[in-house]
């Protein structure tokens, strides 16, 4: 096994959810009686943990009554992804056969997610990907993107140099947070920001699809 550390992020990275999220969060938004926001501002806040990004997306302050209300949106949010909405959210193609080649390689790879724990659970149930992975963190384990924490909780339990590691993701809060470690980043344009928004953080690489990804990650010189 080397020491070359890969941390994807799960949706828009690996997962095509895009829609679900977009659909549930509009959703959750009118069961609230709040104006439905754009198909575009909901895709600017996913990658974010979701309290957060729900006060971000409705532009709620710290007070009382907007904590509440974030509360409400947030709870009606996961009532509809889990019993409601059908939106099916498939691996992007090739994602299986790259995690695949990649663990043969003997790469490490990890999670670093906006998702809950039991929603990246579930994802990992839903897609059998779980083995390819020997670490994660969650919105349940560290501070939100951009903050850097889930990428140095990762480095530290896995003992690994940030120059042996590269994070890879498709939004701009991916890119800001290993850019906060002077870590190698990989943008993937295929998932919710596009690339102008992608390169105001300055990734290491922007690849358009996960055969590209996929070429990328196996090449050394891209670690160190």
């Amino acid at each position: 096994m080397n020491n070359k550390l890969i941390i994807f992020d799960w949706d828009g990275t690996l997962m095509d959810s895009q829609a679900k999220i977009v659909n549930c969060m509009q959703t959750a938004a009118e069961c609230c009686n709040l104006a439905r926001p754009s198909d575009e501002a909901v895709k600017h806040i996913i990658g974010i943990s979701l309290l957060p990004a729900i006060k971000m997306l409705f532009e709620l302050s710290d007070t009382h009554k907007d904590e509440q209300l974030a509360l409400r949106i947030r709870d009606a949010y996961k009532d509809i992804y889990l019993q409601q909405d059908q939106t099916p959210c498939p691996l992007f193609a090739g994602v299986d056969s790259m995690l695949k080649d990649l663990q043969q390689q003997g790469f490490k790879m990890a999670v670093a997610t906006g998702k809950a724990r039991r929603g990246l659970q579930r994802a990992w149930d839903n897609t059998g990907t779980e083995a390819y992975f020997i670490a994660s963190r969650t919105a349940d384990d560290a501070q939100s993107k951009p903050s850097s924490d889930m990428l140095e909780q990762l480095l530290d339990e896995l003992n690994v140099p940030v120059q042996q590691a590269i994070m890879v993701g498709d939004t701009s809060y991916d890119i800001q947070m290993a850019k906060h470690l002077n870590m190698h980043s990989v943008a993937v344009t295929y998932g919710v920001h596009d690339v102008v928004q992608l390169q105001t953080q300055s990734p290491s690489f922007i690849v358009d699809s996960i055969a590209e990804l996929h070429r990328l990650l196996t090449e050394p010189t891209h670690f160190g």
